[in-house]
Formats: structure tokens, sequence, C-alpha cells
């Protein structure tokens, strides 16, 4: 067979409904400044659907430092891999600073958090060692337990005693390969919103002996006294053992950092794939993180704002008769059930009738029947912004339980 016509019809389990969603329902096109107003075809939406969290997109300092790094050394400064041309003194700055705010003695920034993470437990893990992972962990985590020659134990999420039956497993695993045990877990669920159980985890340690990897992509910015993530709400940062961060949810840039022991970030600097072999992140995005890092530090009301609102809406919600779930960070999601037909209803409605732009989730990423609708409040949002989208959810709710949405047929997207 020719490989293009296998690839023709394999879209993965999304992209069998290409032809219906592609430009609308997948593939949308927010145009204009970011912020919780943008433009999605030619008409003005209140958007839910981005990770700005703390509002720095479009801060002016921040655009001022974006554009004088740019100016000052454009966008191919520095050349090459760091390991080969492509280090500076700028971004071991950065680094340094990461360390400082979460607690660590060393960091390492990292191009990209997907393929950061995926070479992280590429890098830590051998044919001896055992990962034992939670079964809902994001994707990077799952591809890189897959490029991984490590054997892997799935504990059920966030279930401690099903934690504690893997990690047994585990450990007589590797008392016969003489290898290691790497737990990996995220600090903030970024589809449910729920938190990792950070503080019973670790407490697990006095037990058995492993090492704790958390992807706290969602957390870091947001999440604790001073921002510094989920280790630190926990009150057990110390006890995470590579706390991995990216820029692009609360620091609204690119890149990402993992932060750990000085020789095993030394050990990371020469082994990980990802970093050897790929150029260096320019002078502007390092510059614009340098930046990004120290408001978020020195401005803690942006957080306290983005509480106020999170809260808001969360509330807000319950006190309607919206199932939200379990969250506990500002991760917002609202469940409800219906069919992938009635969902694209809801969603059309919510765009077209109410103006409101946000994610939505079908089977077959959740179970069918049901129907996730998620929300990202940022500190950029205001709480009429918050008392409209409560009315609205309200009242697709309503219909959806009167059978409103229910059709047969998918909105066809290429029609619209």
């Amino acid at each position: 067979m020719d490989i293009f016509e296998r690839v023709k019809k394999q879209r993965g389990n999304i992209g069998q409904y290409a032809k219906e969603a592609h430009g609308y329902f997948a593939f949308p096109k927010l145009e204009g400044e970011i912020g919780p107003r943008m433009m999605f075809r030619g008409k003005e939406v209140l958007n839910w659907s981005l990770n700005n969290y703390i509002g720095l997109a479009n801060d002016p300092e921040v655009r001022k430092v974006d554009a004088e790094a740019a100016a000052q050394w454009g966008l191919a400064y520095p050349m090459g891999a760091r390991m080969m041309s492509g280090q500076t003194s700028r971004h071991e700055y950065l680094e340094s600073q990461l360390a400082d705010f979460v607690g660590k003695p060393d960091a390492f920034l990292l191009n990209f958090g997907y393929q950061g993470m995926i070479s992280i437990i590429d890098s830590l893990t051998s044919r001896f060692d055992c990962i034992v992972y939670d079964a809902e962990s994001h994707a990077c985590i799952m591809d890189g337990l897959r490029l991984s020659p490590a054997k892997r134990y799935v504990y059920v999420h966030n279930d401690m005693s099903s934690l504690r039956k893997q990690l047994e497993h585990a450990t007589k695993y590797v008392a016969t390969t003489g290898g290691g045990i790497l737990v990996v877990t995220e600090g903030v669920f970024g589809m449910a919103g729920d938190l990792g159980k950070l503080d019973e985890i670790t407490a697990l340690k006095s037990e058995f002996n492993f090492r704790l990897l958390v992807d706290d992509a969602h957390g870091f910015g947001t999440m604790g006294p001073t921002g510094a993530g989920t280790g630190e709400h926990f009150g057990v940062q110390d006890k995470v053992d590579l706390y991995f961060g990216t820029f692009a949810k609360a620091m609204a840039g690119f890149g990402a950092f993992v932060a750990t022991d000085e020789d095993v970030c030394m050990s990371l600097r020469y082994t990980m794939r990802s970093q050897m072999f790929a150029k260096s992140l320019t002078m502007p995005m390092v510059e614009g993180a340098i930046k990004r890092l120290e408001m978020l530090k020195s401005q803690p009301e942006r957080r306290e704002k983005l509480w106020t609102i999170a809260h808001a809406l969360q509330n807000g919600l319950k006190a309607d008769g919206m199932n939200i779930g379990i969250t506990n960070s500002m991760v917002t999601p609202v469940y409800l059930s219906g069919s992938v037909a009635e969902g694209m209803q809801v969603v059309f409605d919510l765009r077209e009738n109410y103006n409101i732009f946000c994610s939505i989730v079908v089977y077959p990423v959740i179970p069918k029947g049901q129907l996730l609708l998620r929300l990202i409040p940022t500190s950029m949002h205001t709480l009429e912004d918050v008392k409209y989208t409560i009315k609205a959810f309200k009242n697709v709710a309503e219909k959806l339980a009167k059978g409103e949405y229910n059709k047969e047929l998918l909105i066809d997207a290429s029609k619209l």
C-alpha cells in the first residue's frame, strides 16, 4: 500500500470529525489583541480559552522588553544548540532566577514544554528502572513513557492506595534489576483542574525509595503563596525532586524549565536530546521570560485578581447548579450530559448567540454521553464577565436538558 493512502484516512480520534469541525470547533482563528475579548469570525467574543492567567501577554512593559530585545538581537541570536554555540550569560541568569524562585539548587532552560517533558523522562530512566505514573497524566508525559525503556506501572488517578500498590510492584521489580523508581504526576491537572496529591505522594517516601517528577505547567505562577507552584501550595516543594514548569501559561511566553539538584541538572544538560540537538531559545524569548518572571514575583496582585475571578466564576456556576467537578485550581470545567452532536450545538449557540468562546471536549477524549466545557479565568476578566457567563451557561444547560439541541446531524463548519 502507498503510505499516503493510509495516512489520508488516519486522522486520530478527534480528526474523525475534521470535515464538520475544522475552522470552527477545531483550529478556530481568534484574532486581535490577546485578552478576554477577541475577534472570532468577524465579531467580538468573550474569550475563556486562553492560558494568559495573570495578564502578562499584552502588558505594555512586557511588550516593550520583547520589542527591545528583538531590535537589539534579532530573532536569530544565539545560533546553534546551547552545547555547541547557543549559550549566553542571559540564559544562565534566567536559569538561576527560576531555580531561586521555585526553591531548587539549579534549573535547566528548555525550548519547549512538551518536548522537554518527553526528553526529561527519557534522560532520567533506563531499562533497569520503573516509572509509576498517574493514569490521567498529560500527553507529553505519556509520550515520554513511550520513549523510555523503563518498566511502567500506572496508578488510578489521585488514588493513593493504588499508588501504594504500584510502588510495591515497582519496588519488587527494581530489587531484581538494581534500578530505581520515578513517580510522575501533575501539580494541576489541566482538564479537570484538580491537584496532584503532592503532600500524600511525598509522604510515601518514608516507606518507598523513589524520586518524584512534577509537571506543574498550570501551577507555576498561579499556585502557592508566592506563585512558586503546587509544591509550595502543599508545603512540600523541598520533597519534589524534579520540578517542571512552562512559560506558556502564567508567563504567557515561550519555553520551559526543569529545576532540581545541581548534579542532576548538569546530567540533563548533557543527555537531553531534545535540547542537545535543538537551537537555543532566542534572546527575545529569554529577555521576555526574565521580565515576565520579575513581574510574576513583584506583582502578587495579579495572582490575587486571578483567584478573585476564578472563585467568583466557580462559586457562581455551582450556585446555579452547574457541575464543575472537583477542581481546586483556576481551571474551571463545566460537565454536561449529551452527544457529540449536542455538544457542537451547545458551542455553536454559545458562540453565535451569546458571543462566548470556550473550549469543548467530547468523546472519545471523555466518556461517551459526557460533554466538558473548559473555562480558563484570567486576571484580565471582570466580575461582569463572570456574571454574564454564568447566566449564559445556565440558559444553555436548561436548553440542553429540554432536548433543544437534540439534532441528529453534526453542524458542518465548512458550510458556516
